[in-house]
């Protein structure tokens, strides 16, 4: 672990990260401090803020409310570019470094926990932990030799998976449009590496995609790496000291569909037509003076920037002709219940995979030293003005300077009774082979239809699976006329392999 600090804030969208953000650095820049130093830079940790421009739909702070801080990694992916995790996370460290050599503090800020979880702990994300080898080896030194379970995997391959393997697509096949393609990727993995190939959904193809990259780049199975990775406890990159600014729901979602309405005000729809414009010209349709795109015309809402919140809500009313106001006004609910349902997502993601890597390291350094490795304080930021101040400024203005100094951190339970509530999480696997073998996916052949595209559900969904209406539709009267569609179709393959026989 570096000596050098780092400084994070994470939380859900809407509560305030990118203003806590500006206020540490400012007061890091006062000068009046025990410290060495003397500033800070702010890093962007937001999946959708690395697109130049379309600042509304990707909330990003404006300029002038900036201070003058400099913000990194903001504004630099046009918005037809896909940026991983790993490379974000590669991109990271450079400036990170960069900050330190200026002898300031790098303030990490963002609400995409995934990638500021990974950046945190380094090892756990293996193209990550590749390139950064590769910095310091050479590509002879760093070739190690296939392991002997991906030699016999790759020995037992068909020959047309074999050939699919050694020429792997540059990106991943969209679900929808070649769903073909994606199913062939997925039986791929599953001939090579069942334990990770039941983890992923056939349609989750950019993660299946990532672990036959994997395997490929290592010439060892994926299951085989995050088992080696699962032999070390967690411990993080640099010094870290974390903030988690939350704030209760009921007063969070009145807050979120408020700003929705703010956005809609700024010119949030000005900035989705000019999406769909880059969208419309990538795939090959003339944009000239087109006020709509063709309503058939498929959309990948999973890549890049299209992901962001609104783009996909306000599809139907932006590609029809002669938009009605209703169909405004149920864009504007579905942009809501989108915004309300990623910020509960944010939170699920702190409290079950952030969390419980941060007990684990925590744990294991205070028995080594007594202190924890990574720091973290939940800050009630549920009401503003004054209470903001109290709260949340003050209290994390003291931490991160009692932190930079070296002096004893208080207990992060005290500070509020929420945060003595949010932060107690039951204990869950840390262990990524562990967490591998939690979450396998099982195929219901009950509600499959068709079985080039099965239905995959999560184990840990499986009894609420079957509990389900839809599952126990199909075990019903629509189960009667599965089979017959299921026979249907055994009889015309007999028919087409009596004829081709003949």
């Amino acid at each position: 672990m570096s000596s050098k600090p780092l400084v994070v804030v994470c939380g859900t969208t809407g509560v305030g990260k990118s203003k806590l953000s500006i206020e540490l650095a400012l007061a890091l820049a006062k000068g009046r401090h025990a410290h060495p130093y003397n500033g800070a830079r702010i890093i962007n940790a937001d999946s959708m803020q690395v697109y130049v421009g379309m600042d509304v739909i990707t909330n990003k702070v404006p300029y002038e409310e900036r201070c003058g801080i400099e913000h990194l990694l903001m504004d630099y992916k046009k918005p037809g570019e896909q940026l991983t995790g790993p490379e974000w996370i590669t991109d990271a460290i450079k400036v990170i470094d960069e900050t330190h050599a200026r002898n300031q503090v790098p303030i990490v800020v963002g609400g995409t926990s995934y990638w500021i979880q990974h950046l945190i702990f380094p090892e756990r994300m293996v193209s990550v932990d590749k390139a950064e080898k590769a910095s310091a080896e050479s590509e002879s030194d760093m070739q190690s030799p296939p392991s002997e379970g991906f030699r016999n995997v790759l020995a037992a391959l068909p020959p047309e998976m074999l050939s699919l393997f050694n020429d792997l697509p540059e990106q991943a096949p969209n679900a929808d449009e070649d769903p073909v393609r994606c199913h062939k990727l997925h039986g791929l993995l599953m001939l090579l590496d069942p334990l990770v190939a039941q983890r992923w959904h056939w349609r989750d193809s950019r993660k299946v995609l990532t672990s036959l990259r994997i395997i490929q780049e290592n010439r060892r199975l994926a299951s085989e790496v995050i088992k080696e990775q699962s032999q070390s406890v967690p411990t993080p990159r640099y010094r870290t000291l974390c903030f988690w600014l939350y704030a209760k729901s009921d007063i969070l979602k009145p807050r979120l569909d408020e700003r929705v309405d703010q956005m809609i005000k700024q010119g949030l729809l000005n900035e989705i037509r000019t999406l769909r414009a880059i969208a419309s010209k990538g795939t090959g349709t003339s944009t000239s003076d087109t006020p709509f795109i063709d309503a058939d015309q498929r959309m990948d809402y999973t890549l890049g920037i299209y992901q962001a919140i609104g783009y996909k809500e306000f599809h139907d009313y932006l590609s029809s002709p002669s938009p009605s106001d209703a169909a405004f006004r149920e864009a504007v609910e579905q942009m809501k219940l989108g915004t309300r349902r990623y910020a509960k997502r944010q939170v699920a993601w702190i409290r079950n995979k952030l969390l419980p890597v941060v007990n684990a390291a925590n744990a294991a350094s205070q028995a080594e030293t007594g202190s924890p490795a990574v720091p973290t304080y939940l800050l009630d930021a549920t009401e503003l003005g004054y209470a903001w101040k109290n709260n949340v400024h003050d209290v994390a203005e003291r931490i991160t300077h009692d932190f930079l100094e070296g002096r004893a951190l208080p207990d992060p339970k005290t500070l509020s009774e929420t945060a003595a509530e949010m932060l107690s999480v039951r204990e869950r696997p840390t262990d990524p082979l562990a967490v591998l073998a939690a979450n396998q996916r099982r195929v219901c052949e009950i509600c499959t239809v068709d079985p080039a595209q099965p239905v995959m559900v999560n184990g840990g969904a499986w009894e609420t699976h079957i509990r389900s209406k839809g599952h126990r539709r199909m075990t019903g009267k629509d189960a009667k006329d599965r089979r017959r569609r299921q026979d249907s179709r055994e009889r015309r393959d007999d028919g087409e392999s009596e004829h081709t026989s003949g």
